[in-house]
């Protein structure tokens, strides 16, 4: 399973994933699954994938090959003119890789995979999408500002109490650890190391980037605070007359 989450705030755009791949209890394997592209002072996009790792490989792949020699075969990601245009191209290829299990008498379903994708284009807005496997997706507006994929319910309570879209991205980051954390203790097929990128809308570069550790200082010290700042609100509330 996995956990990734792609925030909108006023400032840019927030993205963070696991890291953790299972193929059974006894097959576990830490895999990449934020992927980004850029030219710099032109665009910036960054991509996050749920599902079936081969058929995630295989989407990376082709965007990856397509933006080696652009314009000769296929489209690639660094010509389009938008980001609708950019999801469009990877929903094509995503819908066509799946297609292609099918076709050779495989279960689609069990090939399936989910995608979160976001960046900015020179002359337009930063903007975040939800992909979907049968190839259509959904945009992040002021309504649904944040996308999960993968493992989503234990992490999403968080996110959607403590929000908000004036927030820092440092505080975005502490909010995100938090929903990670709640998700990571919850269910064994999400773990670390996490991967989180920063995109500051207009910079038209990568921000920062940074992979988390299961012994990173600043997480523990979130995790930790977390569960006891959870007591303490617990005994807080007024006792319940039996």
């Amino acid at each position: 399973m996995t956990y990734c989450v792609g925030m909108k705030l006023d400032r840019g755009l927030v993205f963070m994933s696991d890291t953790r791949t299972n193929a059974g209890v006894d097959n576990i394997s830490v895999f990449k699954k934020m992927h980004s592209w850029e030219v710099p002072g032109e665009r910036v996009i960054t991509l996050m994938s749920a599902g079936n790792l081969a058929t995630t490989q295989a989407v990376v792949s082709i965007l990856e090959e397509r933006t080696k020699a652009p314009g000769e075969r296929s489209p690639s990601l660094l010509e389009a003119p938008s980001m609708f245009q950019v999801a469009r191209m990877v929903a094509k290829v995503l819908k066509d890789v799946i297609a292609e299990h099918e076709q050779a008498g495989q279960q689609a379903a069990a090939f399936g995979a989910t995608l979160i994708l976001g960046g900015q284009i020179d002359g337009t807005e930063p903007r975040l999408f939800l992909i979907y496997p049968e190839g259509n997706f959904i945009e992040a507006g002021d309504d649904t500002p944040f996308f999960q994929i993968g493992e989503t319910k234990y992490g999403r309570p968080i996110l959607v109490r403590a929000y908000r879209p004036e927030m820092s991205f440092a505080e975005a980051v502490k909010l995100l650890m938090v929903s990670f954390d709640s998700t990571v203790k919850a269910n064994l097929t999400v773990g670390l190391p996490l991967d989180l990128q920063f995109y500051e809308e207009g910079s038209l570069t990568l921000g920062y980037q940074s992979r988390i550790e299961a012994n990173d200082e600043d997480f523990q010290r979130i995790s930790n605070g977390w569960g006891e700042a959870l007591t303490a609100a617990l005994d807080s509330l007024p006792d319940i007359e039996l």
